[in-house]
């Protein structure tokens, strides 16, 4: 495919790691974000200067500046990560979420579909939507996966914001015939992620000898996907994907939460090589109050995308959780001052 990509929210976690893999793949990737909390100069600091990229710093919910951006770059496939997106944030305050996720998905769309009705490359657009397992609700532990057949069912003020926008989505490829794609993915880890998330707020405040905050009892469960194998997905479902279709995107791993902290805990003694004092789990973990209308469990069923699309995850979770642990210990310039 190999064409120009018009990645929102490019400076994000997943926006960043999918940014390299675009560029490493020839495609010409434009970025449009608008460098909150979430975004990080930092994570594309490497390629600011390769020729095939290009990035513009504004708001998605800015009608004009999309539309010049889609026009004046002739732009062939947009993939829609710019969102608000940490939970806590939005049970807090949820009106920022319902600007960005909901609004701002509205004028994305409604700016890709009158440059898609005039474009000369009309034949390769694609809108690819990234959204989160999150709007599907929560499972109890003897429930089956989610798959792309389940019923909407949002919890929390974050995922009722993308349930929003996924379906916007869906009436615009109804109603207009745009052409789009959904993905739906469960929690990611990996580099570039912001510390204010789970994993990276455990190494991180491990590496600053603070605590490790557990929400309960830590027996949440969630399955997890390296960000690289994400990236992937993201990339498959844009080349391979079908028109109008929702594809759902998981690690086939679940896990507790503590036994997160867990697994950490025993890589970061085994990183030190006794060279330090036992790490003891009692003495790393805080239990705190539980989230307002936490879910229990979140899990997914990737049959449709590995049998219809060939794309299966590839990290393994030692290997992944090790990279993401050396990568924010080799890296404290990107997080230490947050």
């Amino acid at each position: 495919m190999n064409g120009k990509v018009l990645v929102t929210g490019g400076f994000g976690f997943i926006g960043a790691n999918l940014v390299h893999r675009l560029l490493e793949s020839n495609y010409q990737v434009v970025v449009l974000d608008k460098m909150t909390y979430a975004a990080n100069p930092k994570s594309l600091k490497h390629v600011l200067l390769n020729p095939r990229f290009k990035y513009y710093m504004g708001d998605i919910a800015n009608a004009d500046l999309v539309a010049n951006i889609l026009a004046h770059d002739n732009i062939d496939s947009v993939m829609h990560l710019a969102a608000e997106s940490h939970v806590d944030r939005s049970i807090v305050n949820s009106s920022e979420f319902v600007q960005t996720n909901v609004v701002g998905t509205a004028n994305l769309l409604q700016q890709s579909l009158r440059y898609y009705q005039t474009a000369s490359n009309k034949e390769h657009f694609r809108f690819l939507h990234v959204s989160t397992d999150e709007v599907f609700g929560s499972l109890g532990l003897l429930d089956l996966p989610f798959n792309e057949s389940t019923a909407y069912d949002p919890r929390s003020p974050y995922s009722a914001s993308k349930a929003a926008s996924d379906h916007l989505v869906r009436a615009y490829f109804h109603t207009h015939e745009l052409p789009v794609l959904i993905t739906n993915c469960s929690n990611n880890y990996g580099p570039y992620q912001n510390i204010e998330k789970f994993i990276p707020k455990a190494i991180t405040n491990l590496a600053t000898g603070r605590k490790i905050p557990l929400y309960g009892q830590g027996t949440n469960i969630r399955d997890w996907i390296h960000v690289s194998d994400h990236v992937e997905a993201l990339i498959t479902v844009l080349e391979k994907g079908v028109i109008g279709n929702t594809y759902c995107v998981g690690g086939e791993l679940e896990l507790q939460n503590v036994d997160i902290v867990r697994y950490l805990l025993d890589l970061w003694v085994e990183r030190w090589d006794g060279r330090m004092l036992p790490v003891t789990f009692d003495d790393t973990v805080e239990y705190v109050t539980d989230r307002p209308g936490h879910d229990l469990r979140y899990s997914i069923d990737n049959s449709k995308i590995t049998k219809e699309l060939g794309w299966k995850p590839k990290n393994s979770w030692t290997d992944g959780l090790t990279d993401t642990l050396n990568w924010y210990l080799s890296n404290w310039d990107w997080w230490y001052k947050s």
